[in-house]
């Protein structure tokens, strides 16, 4: 897996100060997109053992509230493959003490739950680690400024699990 960028101090993505990973890789290729770039599987840096590090020690600080996987999209199979050994490693250093938020451009019921292509055999473990999960793909025709952690109407943000 590749990454497209780390934000270390995010406020945009996710409640409280928190460290983004942009994943690279997306098939969902939203019209006007924020983050084209990073739907190239190839995008960025390898994401690798010292990235996991890094990150980990990136969500140290106490002001950190948590972790938001964004891309791209964190919820590609190839990408959960890679994602859900660094989500229980987060979880086995931070416990609950710190929240996960996923966001992506997949519908919870169609796209994660049910058969489909985004679907794989790390899905529900994956899933299992995300506290709030921002679902749905970013729709130009319902797009607003003034909705909070999302971009268009269409997208949900969905408490998974309590932090």
């Amino acid at each position: 897996m590749y990454y497209g960028a780390i934000k270390p101090c995010d406020i945009a993505n996710g409640s409280g100060v928190r460290v983004s990973l942009f994943v690279s890789g997306c098939r969902h290729c939203c019209k006007n997109c924020f983050n084209p770039e990073t739907w190239d599987f190839s995008y960025g840096e390898r994401f690798t053992e010292e990235t996991t590090n890094h990150l980990l020690h990136l969500l140290e600080p106490s002001y950190i509230k948590g972790l938001t996987l964004i891309g791209g999209e964190p919820m590609e199979p190839e990408n959960q493959r890679e994602l859900l050994p660094f989500a229980q490693a987060f979880r086995a250093r931070f416990g609950k003490t710190k929240d996960l938020w996923c966001y992506t451009g997949c519908v919870l019921e169609s796209d994660l739950l049910s058969e489909s292509s985004y679907r794989c055999e790390v899905t529900d473990a994956l899933l299992q680690e995300i506290d709030v999960l921002v679902d749905g793909p970013f729709m130009e025709a319902q797009k607003s400024l003034t909705l909070p952690f999302r971009g268009s109407e269409n997208q949900r943000i969905l408490k998974l699990h309590e932090a």
